[in-house]
């Protein structure tokens, strides 16, 4: 391919219109929610419409409490909405980052939490009849050159020690399974799969309305007070309740909060057009696995329900000051398209539909930061998905019910641990750049290494 002709590729593909301000799996409801007006009060006021947030909504209504939910666009607008919609499990936990800092037990128990955290969401889709295209195919972790093998296989190992169901697969293996060519070994978690986390999230919304919890769109949180009871402030009105819970995320330190323990990550994803019949069979896919690989900064690559190829991440990005800006990242958006012919050449020339961004909050450990603040310990907070939160953020919101409730579930008591802190400006942003600058020099030099043979 001439240089010329990729460079009208990709100012064709990346041209302003197929940039999505949304996440590509959402668009606006059409029975979108008031924004909140006047006073109201409830028992329990959670801040933020995704998975966490809707699922600690509709698990406290089923206890019986009033439950008012803000949310400062609409439910699935953040990352629930942006996402690859990989339900996993433990497959892709990085053991090493917190077994020693946790210990062996704790580990265990938190390994234990992502594998439940699946049958949680399966049991789920279930209770409330949610068609969000769950394929239960199970997710591979796929290496795409054999210097990539021992790093995978000694993961595989600390997570057999700690419980996280794992078998190797290896190039037979992974013809068999109809597995694209270019990944070489792999890695399989049988449970879990892929979904549409799109209509995943509007599906608890409807259900969150159905049980009775009152959303209000387009309410953004202005501030918030300390104390027995506190009031949440918006533009046009105010909530007030003696509990609230911040299932914001990577937004969560913009409000002040967690600003020394999650980091907000851009991830970015490309989306192609249909592929044909005869595109789908040139890839011989079956069972649609969804495919992670092990690099420093991994690339996922899964079929849609609408039978395009989704990929995602491959490049992270950091802003200043842990901002979240809404904008186009044309310099991931051009290294996954650039990935497309690499991992893909039987869909050389396969146009892509939509690219768009979302944030992703990840703490020094990459473990869940759960907790409570305040003066009178009344304010939860759940972020540091760490890029698995379909899962991992939807039972967290059914453990901080309980925990409302009264009840500590052990699961909840695995997850409380000291995060390491973060970085001070400017020094975080610097120390931050260098290290992802250096995982994507490693991770290119891998790359290199697989096209040397092509060359």
């Amino acid at each position: 391919m001439s240089m010329t002709y990729l460079s009208r590729e990709l100012e064709s593909h990346f041209a302003g219109g197929h940039f999505r301000r949304l996440g590509g799996w959402v668009e606006t409801p059409a029975d979108l929610q008031p924004e909140l007006e006047g006073d109201v009060s409830a028992d329990v006021i959670v801040i933020g419409a995704g998975f966490a947030g809707l699922s600690t909504a509709l698990e406290l209504t089923a206890l019986g409490a009033t439950v008012v939910v803000l949310e400062q666009a609409f439910a699935g607008f953040g990352a629930s909405g942006r996402n690859a919609g990989y339900l996993g499990g433990s497959i892709g936990i990085e053991f090493e980052l917190f077994l020693k800092r946790v210990g062996k037990e704790k580990a265990q128990n938190i390994v234990r939490f992502y594998d439940e955290a699946v049958a949680y969401v399966e049991g789920r889709l279930r209770e409330l009849g949610i068609d969000c295209d769950y394929n239960a195919s199970g997710i591979i972790r796929a290496g795409i050159h054999p210097s990539q093998k021992k790093r995978l296989r000694k993961s595989m190992a600390v997570g057999h020690e700690l419980g996280s169901p794992t078998e190797f697969l290896d190039q037979a293996q992974m013809r068999a399974r109809g597995i694209p060519p270019a990944f070489l070994f792999g890695c399989l978690q049988r449970h879990g799969g892929t979904l549409d986390p799109g209509k995943y999230v509007m599906g608890l919304r409807r259900g969150a309305l159905q049980a009775g919890v009152r959303l209000y769109e387009n309410t953004t949180l202005e501030s918030y007070s300390d104390g027995p009871t506190i009031t949440c402030r918006t533009p046009r009105g105010r909530a007030s309740a003696p509990i609230v819970v911040l299932a914001t995320n990577a937004f969560t330190p913009q409000l002040g909060l967690l600003r020394d323990k999650v980091v907000p990550f851009r991830v970015s994803a490309v989306e192609t057009e249909p592929l044909t019949p005869q595109q789908l069979a040139s890839l011989g896919w079956a069972g649609r696995e969804g495919l992670t690989t092990p690099h420093l900064v991994m690339e996922s690559h899964r079929l849609t329900a609408r039978n395009t190829l989704l990929m995602t991440t491959k490049r992270l990005g950091y802003a200043y000051g842990s901002k979240t800006p809404n904008i186009p990242d044309e310099v991931t958006y051009r290294a996954l398209q650039d990935n497309l012919g690499v991992r893909f050449p039987m869909l050389r020339g396969v146009g892509i539909q939509a690219c768009w961004s979302g944030y992703v909050s990840m703490a020094y450990d990459a473990l869940p930061v759960v907790g409570e603040t305040g003066s009178h310990h009344n304010i939860l907070y759940t972020a540091g998905c760490s890029g698995h939160g379909v899962a991992s953020q939807s039972l967290v919101g059914h453990l901080l019910a309980e925990r409302i409730g009264g009840i500590e579930h052990p699961l909840l008591a695995a997850l409380r641990h000291k995060t390491p802190k973060t970085l001070p400006e400017p020094l975080q942003w610097c120390a931050v750049n260098v290290a992802l600058g250096g995982a994507h020099l490693l991770d290119e030099y891998t790359n290199r290494k697989v096209a040397r043979p092509h060359a």
